[in-house]
């Protein structure tokens, strides 16, 4: 176990008709909100309404900013940072999933800097101050509603990058699992691949090779996951499966897995933010391709990794050594394909010939992570040769 600092501020209130109270908690913090959401789906399966409706209960005022794109973008950060100013409001609810939260943190920051936002995505400022934060998840994936990170997209440049500040931690999340009931299928799935991911980013890169507590923590993780996937796939309305995802997903990545395992790398999301960036595809989907390349290009070195993983997710024990390592991948791949999630390049119409763009871009984030010791432009060409 590696030294480390867990803080984790956020409260969280988990159930049906948690969405009810988000009103009351957020008038904790403020009375004149941005309320932030997406397309227009809040709207048509009514938890705009009921949000709504507790906000004025409450006695919150609100000035509406929907928009927010899946991959969400600086510009209209930086916009709605001028509405906030401009209307004099004093803090968000973001009502959405990941791409709406992040922008919620981005804006939260923005409008208490004098500068441009995308300075704390090339590291250029750090957060000193940020406005509150209040939120109601309808997707879960990115566990933006329990950790510090914010991932935006710069158009003009075509970089996804992050920033990592405690400034942007939410005051309140609230988790009602009823709320995913009309969660297109295709996206329930590329959320959950997206929390699968955070959780084996850490589990095939960490720097420590004993983990008694976090490795069955995280296979857990998976398993519940992959179960839960299945049985939303084809039972879109269970409650206690969308329940289960809901709260695994928040925990993949609110810092609790990757507590003792030591610096790690997230190279499988380091390249797919170039694929979301370039071809504007769902994160999720883009990882589910990625991620089978890496593991194809990085499971010698990993040997014993992949091999538990083979082990312990997919209970594939005959064999010996790389032959189960590759079993294992071979049986993700099998999982992805079971909800329709892609796998090849070509799945999202990319060619072979786009490799080279994708990797130039790619190596941008290699150099801004401190990755690009290890993955080169080539490097990540080679991987994503074994994703054509």
């Amino acid at each position: 176990m590696q030294d480390f600092v867990f803080y984790n501020p956020v409260k969280i209130v988990f159930g049906r008709d948690a969405t009810l109270r988000i009103g009351e908690e957020t008038s904790r913090y403020a009375r004149n909100v941005m309320l932030l959401y997406g397309g227009g789906s809040a709207r048509a399966n009514g938890i705009y309404d009921k949000v709504c409706a507790s906000l004025t209960d409450s006695g919150v005022d609100w000035t509406e900013r929907g928009g927010v794109r899946p991959n969400p973008v600086l510009s209209f950060v930086r916009d709605s940072i001028r509405v906030f100013r401009e209307k004099g409001l004093d803090g968000i609810v973001a009502v959405g999933g990941g791409s709406v939260i992040d922008t919620a943190k981005t804006i939260a920051a923005g409008v208490m800097y004098d500068g441009d936002p995308w300075d704390f995505f090339i590291e250029k400022a750090t957060p000193v101050r940020a406005v509150p934060i209040t939120v109601v998840l309808t997707l879960p994936a990115a566990a933006s509603e329990m950790n510090c990170g914010a991932v935006i997209t710069n158009e003009l440049t075509l970089q996804k990058y992050h920033f990592i500040s405690e400034q942007v931690f939410p005051k309140v999340s609230i988790l009602d699992p009823v709320n995913t009931f009309t969660v297109p299928r295709d996206y329930s799935m590329f959320g959950a691949i997206d929390a699968i991911i955070h959780l084996l980013e850490g589990y095939f890169n960490c720097i420590e090779t004993d983990m008694p507590v976090q490795d069955p923590y995280v296979e857990g993780l998976v398993r519940s996951i992959m179960r839960s996937a299945d049985k939303i796939y084809t039972s879109p309305k269970d409650y206690k499966a969308r329940a289960d995802l809901m709260w695994a997903a928040t925990l993949a990545l609110n810092g609790s897995a990757s507590a003792g395992i030591g610096p790690t790398g997230f190279p499988m999301h380091m390249i797919e933010h170039s694929l979301s960036a370039l071809y504007d595809v769902p994160h999720g989907a883009g990882l589910a391709i990625v991620s089978l390349a890496w593991m194809k290009y990085a499971y010698k070195e990993r040997k014993n990794r992949f091999t538990r993983f083979a082990e312990k997710i997919f209970d594939i024990s005959d064999g010996e050594g790389e032959g189960v390592a590759l079993e294992g991948i071979t049986a993700l791949e099998r999982w992805y394909k079971s909800v329709s999630a892609p796998v090849r390049l070509a799945d999202i119409g990319v060619s072979r010939e786009e490799i080279a763009l994708i990797s130039e871009n790619a190596y941008m984030t290699s150099v801004q992570w401190g990755l690009d010791g290890r993955y080169t432009r080539e490097t990540i060409a080679d991987i994503l040769e074994l994703a054509a």
